[in-house]
């Protein structure tokens, strides 16, 4: 006699496999929609560059009424001068470094994802860029405040947010050095490698999503602030620099031998900072 099919029991497992289905393909859509936010937020980003500049811009078609609305023209800032300048730094460091961080955003989500098939909490990856957000809005502030101090001693033209020939020169100079320092070494390698950081970093919970945030993002600031303040060197709002500074930042955290990367860009820098030295005594 054929075996009797109990109806009810395959009603039952149908019934409790439907969440774990549901559950497992909202996961496989979580890589694509995390992917897309990473795009959205960047592309935002610099949309807003591209605004702030061409407002900024607009005094030189005949519009002097814009003049200095995002970037203080004179000595004496204002409050809403420094809040107007430490938002543009903040912006502009998500549009510099959402996409290096996208690898180690994209790990965490993976394995995120594993973790909750084997039956731990979820944990939203909005979490851990947040805590790497809050960093860069950290260096943000910094940098908003330096460019007050530094225009404020006349060492940066208020029009071309360029530092003065000298300080120039030494930013440069420093950039290279910085370059060769085991502590970049230490922090580029930490940024090179999302899952072996992922790793030996993970701790639970939200409040554990946060600090891995933050503990990459202190990474991420140890290995590019001084690549960061180039900008003092080519102009505070030159997006021509501003892109090629971010796509060599990728390029050091994301393509096969990071070492001859980094060492590459400390040459670039060493010699053009002895090279606006040299100019600075020669025409002296």
């Amino acid at each position: 006699m054929p075996e009797r099919v109990d109806w009810a029991e395959v009603r039952e497992r149908a019934a409790s496999a439907v969440p774990e289905l549901m559950l497992e393909d909202a996961l496989r859509q979580e890589k694509r929609v995390v992917a897309a936010g990473l795009v959205f937020l960047t592309a935002l980003a610099w949309l807003y560059l591209f605004h702030l500049h061409r407002a900024m811009a607009m005094p030189m078609a005949g519009m002097p009424d814009m003049a200095g609305m995002m970037m203080p023209m004179s000595h004496d800032w204002t409050p809403t001068d420094l809040l107007l300048t430490f938002l543009m730094w903040a912006v502009m460091m998500v549009g510099m470094m959402v996409p290096a961080a996208a690898p180690m955003i994209l790990t965490f989500a993976a394995i995120n994802r594993r973790r909750v098939q084997w039956g731990r909490p979820y944990v939203p990856t909005a979490i851990f860029l947040t805590g790497y957000l809050l960093t860069w809005t950290a260096f943000s502030a910094a940098a908003a405040v330096a460019q007050w101090k530094l225009q404020e001693a006349a060492l940066l033209d208020a029009h071309t947010q360029r530092a003065v020939p000298a300080v120039a020169g030494g930013l440069l100079i420093l950039a290279g050095l910085f370059q060769l320092t085991p502590w970049k070494n230490a922090c580029l390698t930490r940024c090179r490698s999302p899952l072996d950081f992922l790793t030996t970093a993970w701790r639970e919970g939200r409040r554990g999503a946060l600090w891995m945030g933050l503990q990459h993002g202190f990474y991420c600031v140890g290995c590019c602030w001084m690549l960061m303040a180039l900008l003092f060197v080519v102009g505070v709002m030159n997006l021509v620099w501003v892109a090629a500074i971010a796509a060599f930042v990728l390029a050091e955290k994301l393509l096969p031998h990071g070492r001859l990367i980094r060492g590459l860009g400390s040459l670039l820098c060493l010699g053009a900072g002895l090279a606006w030295v040299g100019r600075i005594f020669y025409s002296g």
